[in-house]
């Protein structure tokens, strides 16, 4: 059976094009539903069948397993399934009458459009203060085992351009909250980022989104302006021999790894006195906040690299929440 799972995994990653993550994640399903067909007396591969994936999709449930967990983990069971049935390892495509557990759309948490600016300026405008003594002041990319692996979310306090690394990390953190919410790109599409995806002179960014759909994103002045500063006064402090390409780099010079991406975004949050949003949740509030300002679906759509229109619509009823309970708080006869 391991053979069979490295295959499979070869298949999504070089066949399917999936990414890391969804790779890890399927893999990990398969190799819990293959223990669990052991415990259930299937010693061979071909003899697994639809009730043994049924009694460990009711196991996961029971042990509290969350509505998209299962979802993910009965589409991972049809696919490979599916693939085997194919390969000639299953005689039948067992899963293939499965049923995915229909996941709860939840409403995404959005900032308001001067939280969000806020929270873009406060690394050229903002000191952490006493206020946040009871949380460590580091940076991110200052303290733990390196770019990829920093261990506190403070942000560094805001120091002048060019002033060495500190101000050149100062210079990166505008630049990264400029391009997750002016462009509502996902954090790990900006971290991927090289010097040569971005076309100043059009404004655009080139970004590799899921399923390597490429797509080009464009931006606004301001965004702008943190480029053209980070260019010139801040990737040039901490770049190295081993930087590459790569636009956003970590303080010792390599890729800037989404983890630290992440908690650089809380850290300013907490600096800014802003609700703590996440990466994803800039991206929300770009997406939201187009939509309020008169854009069209299918062009948020395209922005966002949404392979399918259901995953944009999710922002209009965010819109619509807001404005009935801008209703309720403001009409006399609400």
């Amino acid at each position: 059976m391991r053979e069979a799972v490295d295959d499979f995994a070869d298949h999504l990653s070089r066949v399917r094009n999936r990414s890391v993550h969804t790779v890890r994640a399927y893999v990990t399903d398969l190799v819990s539903l293959l223990d669990h067909a052991v415990r259930m007396g299937c010693a061979e591969l071909p003899e697994l069948d639809l009730p043994v994936v049924r009694s460990w999709l009711a196991k996961q449930r029971t042990m509290g397993a969350a509505r998209t967990t299962m979802a993910r983990r009965a589409a991972a069971a049809r696919t490979f399934s599916a693939w085997a049935h194919r390969t000639g390892l299953l005689a039948d495509d067992v899963a293939a009458p499965l049923a995915s557990p229909r996941a709860r759309r939840e409403l995404p948490t959005v900032l308001r459009a001067d939280q969000a600016a806020a929270l873009v300026e406060a690394p050229s405008r903002q000191r952490p203060g006493p206020a946040e003594a009871d949380r460590p002041t580091a940076h991110p990319d200052r303290v733990g085992l390196g770019d990829d692996h920093g261990t506190v979310a403070e942000p560094a306090s805001a120091e002048p351009a060019g002033d060495g690394p500190a101000g050149a990390v100062v210079l990166r953190d505008r630049l990264l909250l400029e391009l997750l919410y002016g462009t509502g790109v996902r954090v790990s599409e900006a971290c991927g980022l090289n010097v040569t995806d971005v076309d100043q002179a059009r404004r655009v960014v080139r970004v590799l989104g899921k399923g390597g759909r490429e797509r080009s994103v464009p931006y606004g002045v301001p965004a702008q302006r943190a480029l053209d500063a980070w260019l010139r006064d801040g990737r040039p402090a901490l770049l190295t021999p081993g930087s590459g390409r790569a636009l956003l780099l970590g303080a010792r010079g390599g890729r800037l790894n989404p983890t630290t991406a992440r908690r650089i975004v809380s850290g300013w949050a907490g600096a800014a006195g802003v609700p703590r949003v996440t990466p994803h949740g800039l991206r929300h509030s770009a997406a939201t906040h187009l939509l309020e300002g008169g854009a069209d679906l299918r062009a948020v759509q395209e922005l966002l690299g949404h392979s399918s229109l259901a995953s944009t619509q999710i922002y209009t009823h965010v819109s619509v929440e807001r404005l009935r309970a801008a209703y309720r708080q403001a009409h006399p006869r609400a």
